[in-house]
């Protein structure tokens, strides 16, 4: 997440695995009417109910409430600017860690071939084989 602006001070989070509506409201300094219906405008934003349909949030809920409240209110994103920019930036992050999950490499893919090691002369050898057994 960005940081806060100069002067601008980013609320302390409580370190608890759930969060109801009220203490989400008092911690961004919003109506518990403004976090219903910002849950019908961003789709990342889906806290989970209890059996008794109260709403938990989840601490990266919090942290994406802070984070629209900063868009919407301190930048002057539309609610649609806001979405795009979130989902953008949630698509950058999501390609990031699967590469590195991966394991991929951030350089071009041809120079991943250019280098000749010992794996890939082995892996050469014995397709040239199979080839010569198959003709």
């Amino acid at each position: 997440m960005p940081e806060p602006a100069v002067g601008e001070l980013r609320p302390e989070i409580p370190d608890k695995l759930y969060f109801r509506i009220g203490e989400v409201s008092r911690l961004a300094g919003i109506k518990p009417y403004v976090l219903r219906f910002w849950e019908t405008e961003f789709s990342s934003l889906g806290p989970k109910k209890s059996g008794k349909g109260h709403r938990l949030y989840r601490r990266k809920d919090v942290e994406l409430v802070l984070e629209i409240k900063r868009l919407l209110y301190d930048n002057r994103y539309t609610i649609e600017g806001a979405r795009k920019y979130l989902d953008a930036r949630s698509r950058e992050t999501g390609a990031k860690s699967a590469a590195a999950a991966a394991g991929v490499s951030s350089r071009p893919q041809a120079a991943l071939f250019d280098e000749r090691g010992p794996a890939l002369e082995t892996i050469r050898k014995e397709l040239t084989e199979i080839l010569q057994l198959l003709s």
